[in-house]
């Protein structure tokens, strides 16, 4: 699992590669660390090339969604291929976030 986080204007984004699975999970919450500190900004998880997503990785994602809820702003996904949203859509987290 590889993770950056970038500032693109007013919005942090997040690339994600690999699986975010189990195994991952603890470091992919660490280097998603400055979205849950961020206030203000657009946040966009780029998934473009993510190729798998477990519950631990789903659980990252709630998480990410309700701080963000609670500073009055949204999430974003960005690139989800058919395999993760197949899953989005099967969790009902399709609807907590937008897609572009």
């Amino acid at each position: 699992m590889e993770i950056t986080v970038q500032e693109a204007g007013e919005r942090l984004v997040a690339v994600l590669s690999g699986e975010l699975d189990t195994a991952a999970a603890a470091e992919a919450e660490a280097a998603l660390h400055p979205m849950f500190e961020s206030t203000g900004k657009g946040l966009v998880i780029d998934c473009t090339n993510l190729e798998y997503i477990a519950s631990s990785g789903l659980r990252i994602l709630l998480n990410l969604v309700k701080k963000a809820k609670a500073d009055g702003g949204r999430v974003a996904l960005r690139g989800v291929n058919d395999v993760i949203r197949d899953v989005l859509d099967m969790t009902g987290f399709t609807n907590l976030f937008d897609f572009e």
